[in-house]
């Protein structure tokens, strides 16, 4: 059993891996000898893999996973947190955004009594308007819609024990929101504010369309809110549509007046339209995850690691 491990996700990172590693490794060094460094290459389209597995050859302390194919940042996260080995667990991304440095300061933390310490962002440097106003404003409809406190202007970057690592091992979905989940649990948390860096090399992996999906899975994982809101719309469609049969009718035959007019009409199926296509898409995401739930198809496939090496 180590005394930490830092699990590491991968996805075409070679310019930032050989500063990564020794920022890894005197990182780790400063906490324990006893340490290991898990990387989870996400089917790499670069020399990721390769560069990771000479690392391993001079460092007993390294271990890696190659997936088959790209899985998916929190996939990759999980599979470290399945084959990971050690009394406290880091993870961090591989961009060297979150700098490795602070790792010793969460361990301190840790070491005070929490069972998660997790990284939480003061300033982010190298992010533009747009995402940084998307991110803040889905974070902060993510607390009020859900019933768990999900803390707000932090990523994965954190380290927890081995309690909440055993509970998470046994949270099976498909869908992963790491972060989520480790709020789900609650147990003891604290956090450590830090500056965010801008990225080292190449460009950022988490497009906006990986942000929308990213945005949904955690939605729907915490909250059934979306459904309460198509009960709402479906019953203030039925007040408004009532109101109108009854302004109809009395127009017939109280008022002896037709309603006529194209117009209305339209405008009143296109409202009535639009709801039912929203409401059916919100039902349908929720649908379209039980699905995925039912097939029981593996998280992940290894290609190859060396775990039974250490």
């Amino acid at each position: 059993m180590n005394d930490i491990s830092i699990i590491v996700p991968i996805y075409n990172e070679k310019n930032n891996l050989p500063e990564l590693y020794k920022r890894l490794v005197e990182s780790a060094s400063k906490v324990s000898k006893n340490y290991e460094i898990l990387f989870v290459n996400d089917g790499s389209k670069d020399e990721s893999c390769e560069i990771i597995k000479t690392y391993a050859t001079k460092n007993a302390n390294i271990r890696y996973i190659n997936f088959s194919r790209n899985f998916g940042h929190q996939i990759a996260i999980s599979a470290g947190i399945d084959k990971c080995n050690g009394n406290a667990i880091v993870i961090i991304d591989g961009d060297l955004q979150d700098p490795p440095e602070l790792i010793p300061e969460l361990y301190k933390k840790y070491k005070e009594g929490y069972n998660v310490v997790y990284a939480k962002r003061k300033s982010r440097k190298g992010e533009g308007f747009l995402k940084k106003t998307t991110a803040k404003f889905f974070y902060r409809i993510l607390s009020k819609i859900t019933s768990i406190n999900i803390p707000l202007d932090t990523g994965d970057f954190r380290l927890f024990d081995d309690k909440i690592l055993k509970h998470l091992r046994l949270m099976p979905e498909k869908h992963k929101f790491i972060r989520g989940q480790i709020s789900w649990l609650g147990f003891k948390q604290t956090f450590i504010e830090y500056d965010r860096d801008s990225r080292k090399h190449g460009e950022t992996k988490f497009t906006y369309k990986k942000m929308v999906n990213f945005a949904i899975d955690g939605i729907t994982s915490f909250s059934s809110f979306p459904l309460k809101i198509v009960t709402l719309l479906g019953f203030i469609v039925s007040v408004i549509a009532l109101i109108i049969i009854i302004y109809a009718l009395y127009s017939k035959f109280v008022l002896d007046r037709v309603i006529t007019g194209w117009t209305s009409l339209i405008i009143s199926t296109m409202f009535i339209g639009g709801v039912q296509l929203l409401s059916i898409g919100i039902i349908g995401e929720y649908i379209s995850r039980i699905n995925s739930e039912v097939k029981n198809r593996p998280l992940y496939i290894i290609d190859e690691d060396n775990l039974s090496e250490n």
